[in-house]
C-alpha cells in the first residue's frame, strides 16, 4: 500500500459513525469529504445525506471507490489534489465538511475551506491530535498561534474526540482526534477583511519570540512608530507578543493599522 499521500485509512466504521454524529448531519446535507480512501466513511455518509462530494488524489484507490459510487449514486467522485481542485465550483454546494484528512495537508485544507466554501457551516475532521489542540488553543499557551486565531475568529468548537491509533491502517505514529466545529454568525462581519486579517495574523506570529512591534515592522506592515502608536491606542503594552492577543483583539488591530498607514500615505 502506498503512503505517498500521507493517508492512514480508517478501518473502524464505529469511528465513522462518531464523525457523522458529531457533524450533526441531516438528510438534506451536502457533504465534502477529502481523502475518502477505501470508502468506509464515504458509504456511511452516502446513507445519511443527500450528496457526498468525495475528492481523492490516489488513482490506486479507483477500484475500491468505483464500488462505492456504483452502490451509492449520490457519491460524486472528483479525482485530483484537493489543494488544487476548485472546491468552490462543486455543485451542489457543500453544507458540511466531514473527512479523515491526510495529516500533511489538514491545516491548509481546513483554513482554505472557511473563506472559499461559505455554504459550509459544520465541520468534523480527523486530524493529528496536536493540530486539533492548536486549532482552539487559548492565548499565551504554547499551542496558540496563527491557526488558533483564524479558527476562533470564524468558528466555535463543538466537540473533541480522541481516537486510538489502532483504528487506522496502517496505524499512524501520532495521536489523532476528531474535532467538530461550526461557523460563527460573526463570520459575516469578518468575511470582507479575511485576507487582510490572515496576512496580519501570520505576520504577527512569524517571529513569535519577538514583540509584536518588531513583528509588524519586520513584515513591513507598519513603521515602528506607527506600530507603537497603534498598540498604545488599543491599550497594549509595547512589549506585548502576538501570543498574548486574544482572537477578538486582531480585527481592531487591523482596523487601527489600516487607519494609521492610510493616514500617513
Amino acid at each position: 500500500m502506498s503512503q505517498r499521500y500521507g493517508q492512514n485509512f480508517l478501518r473502524d466504521p464505529n469511528i465513522a459513525r462518531v464523525a457523522i454524529d458529531r457533524a450533526e448531519l441531516v438528510p438534506a446535507d451536502v457533504v465534502l469529504e477529502i481523502g475518502p480512501g477505501r470508502g468506509i466513511l464515504t458509504e456511511l455518509l452516502a446513507e445519511t445525506v443527500a450528496t457526498v462530494h468525495a475528492v481523492e488524489i490516489d488513482p490506486l484507490l479507483s477500484t475500491a471507490l468505483a464500488f462505492v459510487t456504483t452502490e451509492h449514486p449520490n457519491v460524486l467522485l472528483t479525482w485530483g489534489d484537493a489543494m488544487k481542485v476548485p472546491l468552490a465550483e462543486l455543485e451542489p454546494s457543500p453544507t458540511a465538511f466531514v473527512a479523515n484528512l491526510p495529516y500533511n495537508v489538514a491545516t491548509p485544507l481546513v483554513l482554505r475551506s472557511i473563506p472559499e466554501l461559505p455554504t459550509i457551516n459544520r465541520w468534523c475532521v480527523m486530524v493529528q491530535r496536536e493540530i486539533a489542540d492548536r486549532m482552539f488553543a487559548a492565548p499565551s499557551t504554547p499551542a496558540y498561534g496563527a491557526v488558533s486565531v483564524l479558527m476562533q475568529l470564524a468558528c466555535e468548537r463543538t466537540d473533541l474526540h480522541p481516537v486510538s491509533r489502532a483504528v487506522f491502517d496502517p496505524p499512524p505514529r501520532v495521536d489523532s482526534a476528531l474535532v467538530a466545529f461550526r461557523r460563527l454568525p460573526s463570520w459575516a462581519e469578518r468575511s470582507p477583511e479575511w485576507e487582510q486579517l490572515s496576512l496580519l495574523i501570520h505576520a504577527g506570529f512569524r517571529h513569535r519570540r519577538k514583540t509584536l512591534v518588531n513583528g509588524l515592522t519586520l513584515a513591513n506592515l507598519a513603521t515602528r512608530a506607527q506600530a507603537e502608536a497603534v498598540l498604545t491606542e488599543l491599550g497594549h503594552d509595547l512589549r506585548i507578543r502576538a501570543e498574548a492577543i486574544a482572537p477578538t483583539g486582531w480585527p481592531p488591530l487591523l482596523a487601527a493599522l489600516e487607519a494609521a498607514t492610510v493616514g500617513a500615505s
